[in-house]
């Protein structure tokens, strides 16, 4: 199964898929009773403590004992220092100091899952599907993934540059040298386009992506003969604004649904009756680079006949985090509450989800099935032709 570790601010914190249901009030019940208990837990640290060669903190032996439940779940889990936590804050506003990129865990391999704009990494050429094959100099498959989220970490924190040897997807590796820097990720931008066609690029879903779009499309000088939604290399984000954003498209619908063990996680959205630009076609970008969030919006746009889906087949998250009081108020933690399903009922967690015309970057298409679409006289080398396939597309429907 693929597990997405997000390293944009690269304290090992991202922007969190998260879910909003109050956790506050959670259950006083007792668990039921089992072979491994408390008393089991303070006997082995009590024997510890007495007997083993060299003295060890009971601070130590609880932090430990801490790390190690978490290490039975998954990548997405954990608990959350202070500083993480106000990261974690932060990256939902669009504000990070790092290094610039999202990794996963993937077939044994770690993976660029995307860069971001104007960062570090994306200067340096490093491209979502990208696998880490060393970190200063330190093999990555003869380490522990703990410890290499530790590297990642402390030369962000530390602000030391980090080297990296990677391995494009066609098979070339690279060495590159990154210096960690404050990044700010504006999560919509948008451009008016010949043939009155409206392009919205998301980035991530931030605190107000939703107003945003809502702002960029009332200053369009009138209404579109269709959209292209860019979700390429969009790693997620806040779930709440991945539901509003396809509520704004949707009159009606499923939009996703969520389900877990305890009561508020087993949830479904519906879109409300009043929708944007609802007789408008709407043309959705992916590739490799939309995970989680993204999916959750590109899937309800698809599967309730509202968009069609154009690019690379999608990462693959399918699971869902949110962030959960501890006693120690300045220690929270951030679990796996949930799993989601898209409007059909679709578990894509490791698998993506398939666009409708499959295009690679920088080749054409057909969409017609009788003929290629080519770029535009004039085009470079570097043209952007998901982009490119994704405009005659919307003036085929014209």
């Amino acid at each position: 199964m693929s597990h997405v570790i997000r390293y944009i601010a690269v304290l090992c914190l991202g922007l969190v898929l998260g879910l909003s249901v109050s956790l506050s009030g959670k259950e006083n019940t007792k668990p039921p009773e089992s072979e491994f208990d408390y008393p089991l837990l303070m006997d082995v640290m009590d024997t510890i403590e007495t007997y083993y060669f060299k003295k060890v903190s009971r601070e130590d032996l609880i932090q430990g004992a801490i790390e190690g439940m978490f290490e039975k779940l998954d990548p997405h889990s954990g608990l959350l220092s202070a500083q993480e936590l106000s990261n974690l804050h932060d990256s939902n506003r669009g504000k990070y100091f790092g290094f610039g990129f999202e990794i996963a865990v993937e077939s044994n391999q770690i993976r660029i899952v995307a860069p971001f704009a104007s960062s570090p990494a994306e200067r340096a050429g490093v491209a979502a599907g990208d696998v880490i094959e060393s970190i200063n100099h330190k093999r990555v498959e003869d380490m522990h993934l703990n410890d290499v989220l530790d590297e990642i970490r402390h030369h962000s924190v530390n602000n030391l540059p980090l080297l990296l040897t990677l391995k494009h997807l066609q098979g070339q590796s690279y060495s590159i040298t990154l210096r960690p820097e404050n990044i700010e990720v504006a999560s919509v931008k948008g451009q008016w386009l010949d043939g009155d066609i409206g392009y919205i690029r998301l980035s991530g879903f931030q605190e107000n992506s939703t107003e945003e779009i809502i702002a960029l499309v009332g200053q369009w000088p009138s209404p579109p003969k269709g959209v292209i939604l860019d979700l390429r290399n969009n790693p997620g984000g806040l779930l709440d604004q991945a539901i509003q954003i396809a509520d704004l498209f949707l009159s009606k619908g499923r939009i996703v649904s969520t389900s877990g063990r305890f009561f508020d996680a087993n949830t479904a959205y519906f879109a409300s009756p009043e929708a944007l630009l609802p007789d408008v076609p709407i043309l959705v970008l992916i590739n490799k680079g939309s995970a989680s969030a993204s999916e959750v919006l590109a899937a309800a746009l698809r599967e309730n006949n509202r968009a069609v889906l154009m690019g690379e087949t999608s990462f693959g998250k399918g699971s869902v985090q949110s962030i959960i009081p501890s006693l120690h108020k300045e220690s929270p933690i951030k679990l796996t509450i949930a799993h989601y399903n898209t409007p059909n009922g679709n578990d894509i967690d490791a698998k993506g989800i398939e666009p409708d015309l499959k295009i690679a970057q920088n080749s054409a298409i057909n969409t017609s099935g009788d003929k290629p679409i080519i770029p535009r006289p004039g085009d470079q080398l570097d043209t952007d032709t998901q982009l490119t396939s994704a405009i005659d597309w919307i003036e085929q429907q014209k």
